[in-house]
């Protein structure tokens, strides 16, 4: 019986020691076997106890809250995983993102959009419509070929509907969501984002093809700054410019310049698989929205000034001549090239017949 009550008390003493074995080696083995390092600056490295201090530096020298502060400022571990990638455990980046798309994005997109309505809201105010100073001679100039209409009215048409469904996109949570709830919302934004990649692709083809018809009256030449250093738009009288002034040609390369940016984001946002990291995509989309916001305040202007600020300016665009006095007020260099090659006309019906024979040429 006394045999049997030491062995068991072995057995006991065994089974303790083991136990404590076991708890002095297990988070040794498991360190060492995780697939998951400490950042560099916090590798560990065995050494005995100095002053106080734990070895490793981890918890001793280097506190817990260093540490993770590190990580949570995108501080890069090791790891003997394949996928890289995931040696970094917070990506600081996307917060970042969010935070930038949020808040100043919506924030200053709002504000410059805002600053352009008021703004053309004040310039009507002051200036009201641009009036003919003469009369009309009923003699006309053709300015715009039926192709050129053709493809400005497409491009127009797209970006209207475009600059639509992105703005739903970008500012629908806050200016929608009271109105139609988040179901509403939800089917709105979701139609939205659907006719948004299947236009974008025409858009960014059509918007190429126009910019390459207006290239050749759009480069800045002798004469243009004359026409801003005299008032623009501000001066009592038009000062004279070739068949487009400084405003419109800043017009063009704006569209030129954000037009191209919006269109290689876009690309990037439909084929995300032609960036390799995410960080490529969330500078896409803020790139795509920052040049969105910037060509939509600039068109407010461009509309104002061509459906209504202008009188006589939309006959260009829609019937494709104007009146001489037009031209002369307006163009001055541009009329008086035209009307030395005899390419104005005394009526309506032979400005069409004149523009379809140029365009023939």
């Amino acid at each position: 019986m006394r045999v049997f009550s030491i062995a068991r008390l072995v057995v006991m003493i065994g089974f303790c020691g083991f136990v404590l074995w076991s708890l002095s080696t297990g988070p040794a083995q498991a360190q060492s076997s995780s697939s998951v390092r400490p950042p560099n600056a916090a590798a560990t490295t065995a050494a005995t106890p100095t002053d106080g201090t734990v070895p490793g530096q981890v918890t001793g020298n280097r506190s817990d809250a260093d540490l993770w502060r590190g990580i949570n400022h995108g501080t890069v571990g090791k790891v003997t995983i394949p996928d890289q990638k995931s040696a970094l455990m917070i990506n600081r980046y996307g917060e970042d993102w969010r935070l930038l798309r949020m808040d100043n994005l919506i924030l200053w997109g709002g504000v410059l959009m805002g600053i352009s309505l008021l703004g053309v809201l004040g310039f009507a105010i002051v200036y009201g419509k641009f009036k003919l100073h003469g009369p009309r001679t009923g003699r006309v100039i053709p300015r715009f070929s039926q192709a050129e209409r053709w493809v400005h009215w497409f491009v127009a048409c797209l970006f209207i509907l475009l600059g639509l469904t992105g703005l739903v996109i970008l500012f629908g949570r806050f200016l929608l969501k009271p109105i139609f709830g988040a179901e509403g919302l939800g089917a709105i934004a979701n139609a939205s984002l659907q006719a948004h990649n299947l236009l974008g692709p025409i858009f960014i083809v059509a918007l190429a093809f126009m910019l390459v018809i207006f290239l050749k009256d759009n480069v800045f030449q002798k004469g243009d700054f004359v026409w801003a250093l005299k008032g623009g738009f501000f001066s009592k009288h038009h000062p004279p410019s070739w068949k487009y002034n400084l405003g419109e040609k800043s017009w063009y390369w704006l569209l030129a310049f954000a037009g191209g940016g919006l269109a290689l984001s876009g690309v990037f946002l439909i084929f995300p698989t032609l960036l390799d990291d995410v960080q490529g995509m969330q500078l896409s989309q803020i790139a795509h929205a920052v040049a969105a916001v910037v060509l939509i305040a600039a068109s407010i202007g461009h509309i104002y000034l061509g459906i209504w600020g202008v009188e006589g300016a939309l006959d260009s665009m829609t019937l494709g001549y104007v009146d001489e006095t037009w031209g002369l007020e307006h163009h001055r260099w541009w009329a008086e090239q035209e009307i030395k090659k005899e390419h104005v006309v005394e009526g309506a019906p032979d400005a069409v017949l004149a523009a379809k024979k140029a365009e023939s040429a």
